[in-house]
């Protein structure tokens, strides 16, 4: 058998035995995969069909131990590594061409200790994993709002869902997380354990080391919210947008209302004749008492005239896995995004200009309330340093079939161009793609120079750079 051809950290090419994968095996309980064992193509496989890469080695490790191998393996042969949690990251970091994949994927335990309002949760678990066995015990913490992502990805660089506004980010709810340094060594980082380090993997993504395990603080919601969505058509966006805006300011911590202009899905709640027309739906989520819930969103739902209004009580879970279907792995997707402290008339007009010229049915504006909790934390209390905006858009081009890149690549950049003016100058890292590494200081701002020394502390030969990188110098 020929050598196994690797790409290593400073992107040049080494040659190794074949018996190096061998070695690996032996000394982890997971799998190692070549591009000749059955079921490479699936494991290789991530989330945004644009990313196609082929590494040299996967690991498919089962323990933390087993990656403390595949890190100092790396280390030793000076390989590029990438580490896939979930692999739903737009930016396709999670797979690289040529290097080692430690995959976590096998690694999907979560535990959940119900007196302490606690659950330990391992860096290959999805969302819908972590929601169901908190749900059980009527708790959650705030998550995504997409239940096939990752909970590590999610989390390294923020998290915000409906639950934010409530109980803040994901990461303002981590208690403590195993992190497999670069050196090879399996660390707690907390607030009382390697400060510097937890302080860090709070918005710094997978800078500073494999997370093989999170602790969540669990928040006792019940297991029922009000939900659903009131859908307009396009015609009406920007009254209804207008009416929205003033409607979002006031609400309290308890709702969160987002919005999302794209043609309408065939939906079973929408007549017929509006699928694939051009509308904006109105989602909302309202957790706390059902009945104030009910009241305090009856002014959103008696505006206007909509198409349809589906709101009422829904489990969680349910409503976490609402958006699934229209987020499905496998199509290409390319994301750009902004945040704003505000919805001007002007921006309105963008929007709805752009979304009346669509160029894909599956492409979409997805746009996030934020504010509340996530805005009471201080901005340099974690790596994440963007507290202030209200909103945050995810521009989505979404399409199936390389022959519509450009349309909608070019679509997706030009309304980002429009949006500009509007926005913050700041961006949350986990919607940047991968040619967007120079927006790694409207990610980071005033934290970036910290960042970078904790970089070169745990880090300093950039092993983990398959990410939107901050370098240790």
């Amino acid at each position: 058998m020929s050598g196994l051809t690797f790409k290593t950290s400073g992107g040049s090419s080494t040659t190794l035995d074949p018996s190096v994968a061998n070695d690996l095996k032996k000394r982890i309980q997971g799998e190692i995969l070549t591009a000749d064992s059955p079921g490479y193509d699936k494991v290789r496989a991530i989330w945004n069909a644009m990313i196609d890469r082929r590494p040299a080695l996967i690991a498919r490790c089962k323990t933390a131990d087993d990656v403390v191998q595949c890190v100092k393996f790396a280390t030793q042969h000076g390989l590029l590594v990438a580490v896939r949690g979930g692999g739903h990251n737009i930016a396709g970091n999670a797979v690289c061409d040529g290097g080692l994949l430690i995959d976590l994927s096998l690694m999907r335990a979560v535990r959940v200790d119900a007196s302490k309002r606690t659950a330990l949760v391992e860096g290959g678990a999805l969302l819908g994993e972590l929601d169901q066995a908190t749900q059980a015990h009527g708790l959650a913490t705030p998550l995504g709002i997409n239940s096939t992502t990752g909970v590590a990805g999610l989390t390294l660089g923020g998290g915000f869902g409906w639950l934010s506004r409530k109980y803040g980010l994901t990461i303002d709810n981590l208690v403590s997380a195993t992190v497999v340094t670069a050196a090879g060594d399996k660390l707690t980082a907390s607030a009382r354990e390697n400060s510097d380090l937890f302080w860090a993997i709070r918005g710094g993504g997978g800078n500073f080391g494999v997370v093989t395990s999170f602790e969540f603080q669990l928040h006792a919601i019940g297991k029922e919210v009000l939900s659903g969505l009131i859908v307009h058509p396009l015609a009406d966006a920007k009254k209804v947008l207008q009416f929205y805006r003033d409607f979002a300011v006031k609400a309290p911590d308890e709702l969160a209302v987002w919005f999302v202009l794209r043609k309408a899905p065939p939906l079973p709640f929408l007549p017929e004749s509006w699928h694939g027309k051009e509308i904006l739906a109105l989602a909302a989520c309202y957790n706390g008492d059902l009945e104030a819930g009910a009241k305090l969103l009856q002014p959103l739902r008696a505006f206007g005239q909509p198409i349809a209004d589906v709101i009422g009580p829904t489990p969680y879970v349910g409503w976490q896995q609402v958006l699934d279907p229209l987020l499905t792995p496998g199509m290409r997707n390319y994301w750009k995004s902004h945040e704003f402290l505000e919805i001007p008339d002007k921006m309105i007009d963008v929007l709805v200009d752009f979304a009346g010229r669509l160029p894909d049915p599956q492409t979409e504006m997805a746009f996030a309330q934020l504010g509340g909790a996530i805005a009471r934390v201080a901005n340099d209390a974690t790596a994440y340093s963007h507290r202030e905006p209200n909103f945050l858009i995810n521009v989505h081009g979404r399409w199936d079939g390389a022959a519509n890149d450009d349309k909608c690549v070019g679509w997706a950049r030009d309304l980002f161009t429009a949006l500009a003016p509007f926005s913050t100058g700041a961006v949350y890292v986990n919607f940047l793609t991968a040619e967007e590494g120079d927006r790694v200081k409207m990610a980071y701002g005033a934290n970036l120079a910290k960042l970078v020394g904790i970089k070169k502390k745990y880090d300093p030969a950039n092993l983990f750079r398959m990410n939107i990188n901050i370098r240790p110098s």
